[in-house]
């Protein structure tokens, strides 16, 4: 039996598992999917050398970043981002990054946008944001950082942020994990008065179904969404990569 798999840490919750094994049933093909929950990415290459029947993986939080080092190789996507979400394991063992979030995200914010969504706010600085940041590029979009701590490249700090801010910055993209289950009270420390029906706020979250961000953002008229879509679109172009190498 051929085997793919997710790394990440407390991924009992992840939604890859579950959509993999669903299609690989559907479609007929002899193949499985499992989540490998690592403590630390010094656990991955034992992992890879121990289990030669694993052809692909797929990369989640907080080790988007932190794998690079053990690939042999990056897609030029996964080079210019600085972040992996997917890997393919070549017959002689040689392991190659790409980053399908990027595909995953633009695919499912474009039909989204509206004329006055010039300017993103990136709340969070972590793998997934830099994806984000790429693709935003890409669609013209100018954007900024919120973080908790400012620095050459983060404009903004959560005691920074103003209600005044946000009326230049019609789009609200959260690519921190605050709000998913269980914490699901939890939401980014943001002027919320500050939103109006101008802007779209986009959580890459997606269990909850609705996090308390855009519960938010919907209180006060904003159009919302949740990373549902981006993961479906990103697994599937995943999908299409490993399928290549057999």
């Amino acid at each position: 039996m051929i085997r793919l798999g997710l790394i990440g840490k407390d991924i009992e919750y992840s939604f890859s598992r579950d959509y993999f094994s669903k299609k690989f049933k559907s479609e007929k093909r002899p193949l499985t999917y499992e989540n490998f929950d690592l403590d630390s990415i010094s656990e991955f290459k034992p992992l890879v050398e121990n289990h030669i029947d694993i052809i692909g993986f797929n990369v989640t939080i907080p080790y988007k970043e932190q794998i690079i080092p053990y690939l042999d190789k990056l897609d030029k996507k996964a080079k210019k981002i600085g972040a992996v979400n997917t890997i393919t394991v070549s017959f002689n063992g040689k392991l190659k990054g790409y980053n399908t979030d990027c595909y995953g995200f633009k695919k499912s914010i474009k039909p989204l946008l509206k004329k006055h969504h010039k300017k993103a706010l990136i709340l969070g600085t972590g793998g997934a944001s830099k994806a984000i940041a790429y693709t935003l590029k890409k669609l013209k979009i100018e954007f900024d950082y919120v973080s908790r701590t400012k620095s050459d490249t983060v404009k903004f700090t959560y005691n920074s942020l103003t209600e005044t801010h946000l009326k230049d910055y019609t789009i609200l993209i959260n690519c921190t994990p605050l709000g998913t289950y269980p914490n699901i009270s939890d939401c980014p420390d943001i002027p919320y008065n500050g939103i109006t029906d101008q802007h779209l706020l986009y959580d890459l979250i997606y269990n909850p179904e609705q996090t308390q961000f855009l519960k938010e953002g919907e209180r006060r008229g904003a159009q919302t969404t949740n990373g549902y879509q981006m993961l479906v679109f990103q697994a599937e172009k995943a999908w299409k990569i490993w399928s290549s190498t057999f």
